[in-house]
């Protein structure tokens, strides 16, 4: 049962990476021709930000930065969570 659970998440997981290959642009070829331009003069007006860098990663990516400073918070968790449970396993043998 264990290994036919397997399987299908396999199949599942390797369909979605071949329907975002298939539905993916050629390389090179940016969605918006002006990206750039609407970052570098919209940022002060929309953003009240003078540094365009601050305004595309506090405010334009503002979710993906606050995902990406969850995920580095669990892993220090985690990682600290063996450490303490090594170290009191430690002690108490010695």
């Amino acid at each position: 049962m264990k290994k036919a659970i397997a399987i299908l998440a396999f199949l599942i997981i390797f369909a979605f990476l071949i329907l975002g290959a298939v539905e993916m642009r050629p390389f090179g070829e940016p969605e918006q021709e002006d990206m750039d331009d609407y970052f570098l003069g919209d940022s002060q007006p929309h953003n009240q930000v003078n540094n365009v860098v601050t305004a595309v990663l506090f405010d334009y990516r503002g979710l993906d930065t606050l995902g990406e400073a969850t995920i580095l918070f669990s892993a220090v968790v985690g990682v600290l969570t063996v450490l303490r449970e090594t170290q009191k396993k430690g002690g108490e043998d010695v």
